[in-house]
């Protein structure tokens, strides 16, 4: 059985993977940004005993979060599933002074695969939206243009799969894709969302763990347990290093090889 690492946890489809997973006889570990979140999410998953809490919006204990799942061990899979969505209708920024959405959604995954010790599989979620994001990759900082949060949202799941589609090419030892759960009726997606909540957690934890010749693969995008086409910006290696070097110059954290 494997031992599974999935950010963002506490909720929705972190929690529905982590439930999945756990009934399925894995080991996993849950993270949430603060200790009564913690304690709440390991109340609702039952058959876990271990939470990391860390507040992603922060650089410092992110890296935290990364320390803390080291000293845990090794994991066989983590899933980067921590995201929020596109409602923030101003530019809200951290104690880093970076964009909130950015800080989350784009710098977090990439500083925790920096930092966690290599697992055997990397699962990152994008979103539909990525394409429509920005592969100019231009002021992330949203200094220079007026505030978009669906952009800036779009732009950032765009960002998820490059980071995957680089580490495909940086770590081939390590199996890493990218997914689109669709819009599913979570906290982030609403009431009214569409698709199919039970499905959305399905292909994440179908790529940490099994041993289907269709799920051992790298450098791919799933919808639903299957490749779907994707942005063609991110398998461009020149565009995968300029996230990487974007996100090398914000957050100080260097890429291993």
């Amino acid at each position: 059985m494997g031992r599974i690492f999935i950010t963002g946890s506490a909720d929705g489809l972190g929690q529905l993977a982590a439930k999945r997973l756990v009934a399925a006889g894995h080991e996993v570990v849950l993270h949430a940004r603060n200790n009564q979140r913690g304690i709440e999410a390991l109340d609702n998953v039952k058959g876990t005993t271990t939470v990391v809490t860390g507040d992603l919006s922060s650089i410092k204990e992110t890296i935290s979060v990364a320390t803390q799942v080291n000293e845990l061990g090794t994991f066989d899979a983590i899933i980067h599933n921590a995201a929020i969505g596109y409602q923030e209708q101003r530019k809200i920024t951290t104690v880093d002074g970076l964009p909130h959405l950015l800080t989350i959604n784009t710098l977090a995954p990439y500083i925790l695969t920096c930092l966690i010790n290599k697992p055997q599989r990397l699962i990152y979620l994008s979103s539909g939206l990525h394409m429509q994001g920005d592969d100019s990759l231009r002021d992330l900082e949203w200094n220079n243009r007026p505030w978009n949060g669906f952009q800036a949202y779009s732009d950032s799941k765009l960002h998820d799969l490059i980071l995957a589609m680089a580490i495909a090419n940086k770590w081939p030892s390590v199996y890493s894709n990218a997914l689109e759960p669709g819009w599913v009726p979570t906290k982030m997606g609403g009431p009214d969302a569409p698709d199919d909540i039970n499905k959305g957690s399905e292909t994440q934890s179908w790529l940490a763990v099994s041993d289907d010749p269709a799920a051992k693969v790298s450098g791919k995008f799933f919808y639903h347990l299957r490749q779907k086409s994707y942005h063609p910006a991110a398998a461009d290696p020149e565009v995968q290093e300029q996230l990487l070097a974007e996100c090398y110059r914000l957050t100080g954290v260097a890429l291993p090889l």
